[in-house]
């Protein structure tokens, strides 16, 4: 084990996996925070997990916002790829899990504000930043998300890959091993310097600690009984 996460000019391993490596740690903590494994163990319930599906539609569509204005900027530009975009499939399930009016009255979480808020300013400021969020919830929805998808299928009796999971879906890739490659090469391929490799990772790093803010407040909201 590292003793400390490496800078880009210290290592020779492609940025891909540096990234991943340096954001262990904060990746670790959001999955292991205590709402995510209440929820994964089966031991809440579907108002629960609709309130998970809310929160992500604040988060998604600040970076689905961010799409066309991007779309030709040449360092976030070649991240953007419509096969990826979530927003439609999370009101779709949230239309199967609130009704039609599931919209009506619906506010963030606090943390999810300020994640949503987060995201928005990097695409409007900062690109690269913008990368890293990108990064972080797209690559983690085609890998860990679909564990998600499989518990609440089994759990909540939501027909495979139906409504209600549909936001884990990814229709336009038919081969998620690759597409994660050709995402990596991407990444490796940034057109920064090694001091915005740096900041990058630190975005990286402050990502996963705003996700694990939301599970923290959703944790808040949904205690288990003694």
């Amino acid at each position: 084990m590292e003793a400390s996460s490496p800078t880009p000019s210290a290592s020779s391993a492609p940025f891909s996996a540096l990234i991943r490596t340096a954001s262990h740690e904060q990746h670790v903590e959001a999955e292991n925070s205590s709402f995510m494994s209440d929820l994964l163990g089966g031991r809440l319930g579907i108002p629960a997990y609709r309130r998970y599906t809310e929160q992500l539609w604040f988060v998604y569509r600040a970076l689905e916002d961010a799409s066309e204005p991007l779309a030709a900027d040449p360092v976030a530009g070649p991240f953007i790829r419509p096969e990826l975009a979530r927003t439609a499939a999370l009101e779709r399930d949230l239309s199967h899990l609130g009704g039609p009016s599931w919209h009506s009255g619906l506010e963030p979480l606090p943390a999810t504000a300020a994640y949503a808020d987060r995201v928005a300013a990097c695409a409007r400021e900062w690109p690269a930043g913008f990368v890293a969020h990108h990064y972080t919830r797209y690559l983690g929805d085609l890998s860990g998300g679909q564990i998600i998808r499989g518990t609440a299928e089994k759990t909540w009796g939501f027909a495979r890959k139906g409504d209600g999971v549909r936001f884990y879906v990814f229709e336009g890739i038919a081969n998620p091993a690759a597409f994660k490659r050709e995402y990596r090469a991407l990444l490796d391929a940034l057109p920064v310097d090694d001091l915005e490799k740096q900041r990058v990772v630190d975005e990286c790093k402050r990502a996963f600690r705003l996700n694990s803010a939301v599970f923290r407040e959703l944790g808040e909201e949904f205690p288990l009984s003694a």
